[in-house]
This record gives structure tokens, sequence and C-alpha cells, in this order.
């Protein structure tokens, strides 16, 4: 998860880090619509956003998204109570840059991936989870604000006691159960929720701590040559 230490004060690298959060942004947008046009299951907070998205005309993936972001920025308020600080609501600003993206990706997805038998919309999802788990590697990496969901998560974290990952994972399950009974109140069926959400809980964080090691490993790396300069220099 991110570190909720709010917006770091050093002006000089805090446009860098936006670009990269933006970026990051951009990278899980186009790994959800990855995962959406494979057509295997997705997310449990995917699933239960696009079951109302193809019952409700004027609904899009972006929109259902930014309106249960600010739902739950509501509910983190709600939590947190004094401890509700005014750069929780930036987390609105990378949620609407979510929206936009996300939209815009879906167009292109849908209209340019043709995948006509099984395996290419595994390797879809696939690839799909890779871009989102870099996009959310991104996103830890920049340290900027905390998305409302996460949000809400960190709220109820602090409240409780209990682990970071229980309580996501708690969430997680809840946004499941509720795309189950709406997918069965509304069409009589279970929807979006298949293979690809299990094979979604399974690789993401996979990939999260596969760029995560490459990133330390490359850093390392870095000071060690930063440090034999320093040797060779004295």
């Amino acid at each position: 998860m991110q570190n909720e230490s709010g917006l770091k004060t050093d002006k000089s690298s805090l446009v860098k880090r936006w670009i990269v959060y933006i970026i990051g942004i951009y990278m899980v947008s186009l790994g959800v619509s990855f995962a959406i046009t494979a057509g295997i299951g997705i997310s449990p907070q995917s699933a239960f956003q696009r079951v109302f998205v193809v019952h409700i005309d004027w609904l899009t993936q972006g929109r259902a998204n930014f309106i249960l972001e600010c739902i739950m920025l509501v509910l983190a308020f709600l939590v947190y109570r004094k401890g509700f600080k005014l750069y929780h609501i930036m987390g609105l600003v990378a949620s609407a840059i979510m929206a936009v993206f996300l939209d815009f990706n879906l167009s292109l997805t849908f209209e340019y991936l043709d995948l006509p038998v099984y395996w290419t919309r595994l390797l879809t999802l696939v690839v799909g989870d890779a871009f989102l788990a870099f996009g959310v590697f991104l996103m830890l990496q920049s340290e900027v604000v905390l998305m409302p969901i996460d949000n809400f998560v960190n709220a109820v974290q602090l409240r409780t006691g209990f682990k970071w990952g229980n309580v996501k994972t708690f969430f997680d399950l809840t946004l499941l159960a509720l795309a189950l009974i709406f997918g069965l109140i509304l069409a009589g069926k279970i929807m979006f929720i298949r293979e690809g959400t299990v094979l979604n809980a399974l690789l993401v964080g996979q990939y999260i701590r596969l760029f995560t090691y490459l990133y330390k490993k490359n850093r390392e790396k870095k000071d060690l040559q930063v440090d034999s300069n320093k040797i060779i220099q004295s």
C-alpha cells in the first residue's frame, strides 16, 4: 500500500512524482481494459461496477469507477473523523484521471482487440494483469496520494488495528459478493466472475513483487557503481 504521508514538500520532485503517478494510473486503466475485453472474468471491483454499466445506458466503466471512488471518500471521511485531511480529497483528482483513461482505453480495446479463441483471451488477461500491476507499482513508488478506495481501507485499518491486507481482502470479498448479488438481481445470472477473477487475484500481487524486486536490484546496482566511482576518484 502507499505510505499515507500526504504530499511531500520537495517541489523539485513533486512534478516528477505526479508524472510517474499519472503514468501508473494509465497503466492500471490499460490493464483493467484488457481484462474486461478478455471476457473471462475480472477483479471484484471491476465486476461490481460492470454489472451496473451494462444495465444503465449513460453509465460507463470510468464513470462507475469515479462514483464508487466518491462513495469511498465519503466513507473514509466518516471513518477517519478528525483524522481526515484536506489532501485526501486530492484522491478524487486521480480518480477523475482514471475515469478518463479507463473509458478511452476501453474504446480502443473493444475496437481493435480481436479475441476469437480462448487462448487469446487468456493471454490478454495475463498481459492486462501485468499492465495493472506495473501501474500499481508506479503509483506506490511515486508516494503522491491514495485513491479513495485505498484511503477507506487505510482508514478502517487505522481505526480497527487489523492488518491492512486483511482489511483489503475483506473489502474485495464484499465487492465480490455485491457483484454476485446484483448480477443475479439485474440479469438473473452471475456476471463477470469467472476464472479470470481468480487469476487476477493470484497474478497481480506476484507481478508487483517481481517489479519491486527488479527495481530494488537496479537501485542496488546503481548505488554500488556510485560507491565504486567515489573510491576510484579518491
